[in-house]
Formats: structure tokens, C-alpha cells, sequence
């Protein structure tokens, strides 16, 4: 029986379709959902980044500023953005963690009991993707649950759609 649903985002567009669906899943099964973002090396470089061009543009960062509290802001920013419409029919819990995403997802599973992971199979683009490989595809491997994994619509022809569980 699934009474809870990991839903792992990036925060990216195609990343809504998983979110989604586990939304529209967990409201069908009466399960409850947390949606996850794990803030990557890649992102944690990027907004030093973005700090920095401040401090050089005289505008300093705010002390009291946290990453992990901007990133759960964001977090919150993005559900209730794209996803009123389902919030009032789900139980959502939001969780904002720093690390590898795979890593994280799949220790995430087993340490919160989760009966579910479902995300989206794409997420990030281009070099990230080529380096890094498919966050997916790691978190199929090493979840300690079934992943169901969500291929966005309008795909090309002759292009295959992934549902996986393990």
C-alpha cells in the first residue's frame, strides 16, 4: 500500500511533471507527499556566484541571508505557483537538504520510510546532464523502493518514454 510519495524536483519546468504527478497520485491513493530539492555543488557555486557579482555591483548580500532558506522560499514559491490547484487535496510536506542529488533521493527513501519515489525523467540540460549523468537513472539503481519515473509529453516519434520500477 502507498501512503508515501518522495517527489524529488529540481525546480525546473520539466521537473513540474513529476511533481504532478505525484500530486494527482497521492490525492487518488490518500497518501502524503514530500517534495524534495536537494541543493547541489553546482548550485551552491552558482549563487556564490551571483553573491559575488552583487558585492562587485555595491550591492551586499544581507547578512541574515541563508542559502538553504532561500532555496526552501524557492521551494514554497514553486508549489504554490504551479500547483494551488492540487495543494488543498494533498498532505505536502516540503524538505530543502543540501548534497548529491541521487545520494540524497535515495538515502531520503529509506531514512523517511517512503513507499514511492516519483520524478520527472528529465531535469537539467546539457553539460550538467553529460557530466553528472541522469539523476534518474542513479536513483533507480540505488532507491530502496519503487521509482516511478515521468517522461514528459509531446516527446518526438521513435523516441522511447521510460517507466521504471525496481
Amino acid at each position: 500500500m502507498i501512503k508515501r510519495i518522495l517527489a524529488p524536483t529540481d525546480l525546473s519546468e520539466l521537473s513540474e511533471i513529476g511533481v504532478r504527478y505525484a500530486l494527482n497520485l497521492a490525492a487518488t491513493l490518500e497518501a502524503e507527499v514530500t517534495v524534495y530539492h536537494v541543493v547541489s555543488q553546482e548550485e551552491i557555486m552558482q549563487y556564490g556566484q551571483q553573491m559575488q557579482e552583487g558585492v562587485d555591483r555595491g550591492q551586499a548580500p544581507k547578512p541574515s541571508s541563508n542559502i538553504l532558506e532561500r532555496y526552501q522560499i524557492a521551494l514554497s514559491l514553486f508549489l504554490n505557483e504551479h500547483f494551488s490547484d492540487l495543494l488543498p487535496w494533498v498532505k505536502v510536506r516540503e524538505k530543502v537538504d543540501f548534497g548529491t542529488p541521487a545520494r540524497n533521493i535515495a538515502d531520503q527513501a529509506k531514512t523517511g520510510g517512503y513507499d514511492l519515489i516519483v520524478m520527472s525523467t528529465h531535469g537539467r540540460t546539457g553539460l550538467s546532464h553529460v557530466l553528472l549523468g541522469s539523476v534518474t537513472e542513479k536513483v533507480v539503481r540505488y532507491a530502496p523502493c519503487p521509482v516511478l519515473s515521468i517522461a514528459p509529453r509531446g516527446r518526438e516519434k521513435g523516441e522511447e518514454r521510460t517507466l521504471v520500477a525496481s
